[in-house]
């Protein structure tokens, strides 16, 4: 059994003042995307991201490759 419900969550690094994003990571095994909303905004626009693209997003952040704020 598939899921097309995303389960949504905000992860325990965001504690900056509510400029989060939420993700539903429930969705890539069945359907290989990555959900992504604004958390002010639950019931706004969804960004629907490929799996792969989602990880070499993560990955980039991860190693600085976007520099910091």
């Amino acid at each position: 059994m598939t899921t097309r419900n995303p389960l949504w969550f905000t992860s325990s690094y965001s504690n900056n003042g509510g400029q989060c994003i939420e993700i539903a990571a429930n969705l890539v095994a069945a359907h290989g995307i990555v959900p992504v909303r604004d958390s002010k905004h639950p019931n706004g626009p969804v960004l629907t991201v490929h799996a792969e693209a989602f990880s070499s997003f993560v990955g980039g952040l991860k190693t600085g490759q976007f520099g910091t704020v």
